[in-house]
Parts: C-alpha cells; structure tokens; sequence
C-alpha cells in the first residue's frame, strides 16, 4: 500500500495564541500552523500572510477586533504559497502587496502550487471551498516599499532569496520588529521545497543584521527577546545548512536520489526530528536540495502528480 503524504495523518486542531509584541505589534500563531503578523498604525492595520483559506482568516480578524477598531487597508504576502495567501480576500483591504518576484511565481505556478498544497496538507485548508480562486497582489515592489501608517514607519523588504525566490519581510524599525515569513521557523521544519539553499544563509545574514529585537517567524512561537531571535535564526541556518550538507555528500558519492534521502533522514532526525511536519517536509527539502547540487538552479514547479510520485518513490 503506498503511504500517503504525512501531513494527511495530522488532523489535530492546533491551540491559538495571539501575542502582544508592542502597541503596534502582534502575532497570530498556533503550535507550528502558519502565523500571521498584525501591524497597527494610527490610522489602519496591515496584515502579513493571510491564513490558507477566508474561514480561517475570520479567525485572525476576530481577535484583531479585539484590539483595535481600524480598518485592515493592507495585506503583504510573504511569498506566494498557497497556505499564505488563499485567505487575502477577507480581509478587504485596500492594497495586497508582494515583490514583483512573488507575483511572477504566481502567475507561473499559483495555480499547481495551489492544488499540491490542498491535497498535501488538508487540514491547513479547513473551508477550502470558501476560497475565491488564486489571491492576485494589487500593489507589486522592487527590493524596498515604505508605508507610513500615521506616524508608524512601516518596511516591506525584499532581503535576498531563502524560502523562495520572491521572500518579503516585514520591518519596524522604531520598534525593531521584524515578521520574516519562512524565512526563520523556530521549532518547525523549513520547507524548502522551492527554496534557494545556496543564498538562503546569505538572506539570513541580512536579516540579522536588521538586529531585530522580536521576531514573528513563519512557524512557531513568537521570538520576543534578542536572545530568542538568535536562537530561532540559528536554528533555520542549521537546518539548512546540514540538510544541503548531507545531500551534497551523497550527490558527490554518485548517490541516487532515494540513498540520498535515507542518509540525510538517518543524520539530522536525531536534532531535528522533534521539530514541527519534519517527516512531511524532508522529502520535498532532499529533493529540491538534490536538484540544486546537480541540474536544476531554480526550483521545479511541484504538481500535485509530482508530489504523489515523488512521495511514492521516497516513503512509498
């Protein structure tokens, strides 16, 4: 019997936290699930990544309502998955803003991208037929975008490629608050399944040099001391330095892709197996990393046929 994805299994609902970082500042996570940052300013709130479906995202606008009456004028897409975006279109606002990279990645592979994560990881897609189609951004930058929501300076960052090739932050400096996307997860897997191994510690690097103080990673808890956002950032560095590692090793031993995978799941489960969707991501993280030692510098675009093959071939 082939095993289906891992992901399919995880059917538990995940507890909800929803952190004051500053007056300005808060974080939406929820034990792994992906986050979303909320900003707001004197005059409105500013929204990074959406939540995967407009049911879910209800969600984030409830416990925003908690806090503050303002109106949500801005959603700013990290990167162009499907489980960040898809649920942009209940929020309202007045602009959806991405790179100019993102936007090309959406209308490259938005839609195999949407499919694959939808039979990937269902759960994430809870009242998937509440989404409207593919989340278009209205508002596209190149590298840097400045906001001033009232008094609040507000920077939309584009620091290199790492998760993907299209990564935004989101920066406060008066605060020095930073909502980085995927590119740190803290005690969660990195997917990097269309990411960019050999840039990503260089993209880190920028974003550390920001010196944040807290840090709202793409998964995980809220980092709230300098302290932690080392820590979390270090992590992500690790990870995947030790994953491109292991796979340059077998790929330079005339591995094939299975042999390779299998050593690389043998070395890092030790320290990393404990972390958040590890036995879903690695597949598709060896893969991508195989691919970028040998043949292909940028990303494949992942179908959900790719996907069934590849898990298949690997864990079937």
């Amino acid at each position: 019997m082939t095993k289906t994805f891992a992901s399919q299994a995880d059917l538990v609902e995940k507890t909800v936290s929803f952190d004051r970082l500053s007056d300005h500042a808060y974080a939406y996570t929820a034990q792994g699930d992906p986050n979303t940052g909320i900003v707001i300013g004197d005059d409105a709130v500013l929204v990074v990544d959406t939540q995967a479906t407009p049911v879910m995202a209800a969600d984030v606008i409830r416990r925003i309502r908690t806090v503050t009456d303002k109106p949500i004028r801005y959603v700013v897409l990290s990167h162009y998955h499907a489980v960040r975006v898809l649920g942009a279109s209940a929020y309202r606002a007045q602009e959806i803003i991405a790179s100019r990279d993102t936007y090309d990645l959406i209308v490259e592979r938005g839609a195999a991208d949407m499919k694959s994560e939808i039979e990937r990881f269902p759960r994430l897609f809870r009242a998937v037929e509440s989404v409207p189609g593919l989340t278009w951004p209205t508002l596209v930058f190149e590298r840097a975008l400045t906001l001033w929501l009232g008094k609040l300076e507000v920077r939309i960052l584009q620091l290199g490629r790492g998760h993907t090739k299209g990564d935004t932050v989101v920066w406060l400096p008066a605060e020095r608050i930073l909502f980085s996307g995927d590119l740190v997860e803290f005690d969660a897997t990195p997917y990097a399944g269309d990411c960019y191994f050999e840039d990503w510690p260089a993209t880190l690097d920028a974003l550390a040099a920001l010196r944040p103080a807290k840090l709202v990673p793409g998964r995980g808890a809220a980092l709230q001391t300098p302290e932690a956002v080392a820590s979390g950032i270090a992590g992500t560095r690790a990870f995947v330095a030790e994953l491109y590692a292991s796979v340059r090793r077998g790929v330079a031993a005339g591995l094939e892709l299975r042999a390779v995978y299998q050593s690389a799941m043998a070395e890092l489960r030790p320290r990393y197996g404990h972390w958040v969707i590890f036995d879903h991501c690695m597949p598709f993280d060896v893969s991508r990393a195989y691919d970028e030692a040998t043949r292909h510098r940028d990303p494949r675009i992942w179908t959900a046929e790719r996907d069934r093959e590849l898990w298949t071939s690997l864990e079937g």
